[in-house]
């Protein structure tokens, strides 16, 4: 869609050349959000794609994306043997309700800046301990888990002016074993549902639930617990209100859900070597 308002595109190469932030701006990535329906109040973009950021880079002890890098160059990541949650990575690129041309196109940042229940992106950085390194507008930098970046429905923690630069990913959430589960109303539809668990090495599991929720959950126990007290966390650490409502399912029924994946990830946790 043609955004007839825009009256001037920055294409900054540098953190030191980005422009002042006024009313009226917005940052361009990949912009599969941006130019798919009228953004009147805007008259000016902030093209990142000129800082040219590494898409991908394995660093000491960390995985770190880039918010302007592709779910297609995140989905082809080549990754080592040890990584045993990698396939996470392809399981959440693929719950995107989005063609392959959006795929090319379409960014990770973008998809955990828009805070949408069902961002995949959420999911999966939020379930590998993710944190989102933010660039302030006044200058300063932030650093803060993906899990507590997202507040809300279309909701975060970003200021006016603020930047999502990275999300640094610990190889060690790489190399945990892990569990997906996902379900949608319909056959191709928004995930409804999307839980993510993991065990580490002293069999500590760690379960994620997001699209059922307005707000990514991380629920830890410090053992694989069982089916009853699995269930009773999750009835007493979520509240109602947390649940989300739309056309793409009602709260009760993705509260069932929710249940319902919890102990499929349990039990599938319990059973792997």
């Amino acid at each position: 869609m043609d955004l007839n308002t825009i009256r001037e595109v920055a294409r900054p190469r540098t953190r030191a050349q980005l422009p002042v932030w006024t009313a009226g701006d917005a940052w361009l990535a990949g912009g599969t959000w941006l130019f798919s329906e009228p953004q009147t109040h805007l008259n000016r973009l902030i093209d990142l794609t000129d800082l040219k950021w590494p898409a991908l880079t394995v660093d000491g002890d960390h995985l770190s994306i880039a918010a302007t890098c592709t779910v297609a160059q995140l989905d082809g990541l080549a990754f080592p043997p040890d990584w045993i949650a990698a396939p996470l990575i392809n399981q959440c690129c693929r719950a995107f309700l989005a063609s392959f041309k959006i795929w090319k196109t379409a960014t990770v940042g973008g998809n955990i800046c828009m805070s949408l229940p069902a961002g995949p992106m959420i999911s999966l950085t939020s379930a590998l301990d993710g944190i989102c390194t933010i660039w302030r507008a006044d200058g300063g930098e932030h650093r803060i888990p993906v899990a507590d970046f997202v507040t809300g429905n279309q909701r975060n923690v970003l200021a006016a002016g603020d930047l999502l630069r990275q999300v640094d990913v610990p190889q060690a959430a790489l190399r945990r074993r892990s569990a997906f589960r996902q379900i949608s109303l319909t056959p191709v539809g928004r995930s409804a549902a999307l839980l993510i668990g993991s065990v580490d090495g002293t069999g500590a599991l760690s379960l994620t639930i997001t699209a059922s929720t307005v707000r990514p959950i991380k629920l830890s126990f410090a053992d694989l617990p069982g089916r009853e007290a699995l269930s009773n966390a999750i009835l007493q650490q979520i509240p109602e209100a947390a649940y989300h409502a739309d056309v793409h399912g009602k709260p009760m029924w993705r509260k069932h859900m929710t249940l319902r994946l919890a102990e499929e990830i349990r039990s599938e946790l319990a059973t792997d070597p």
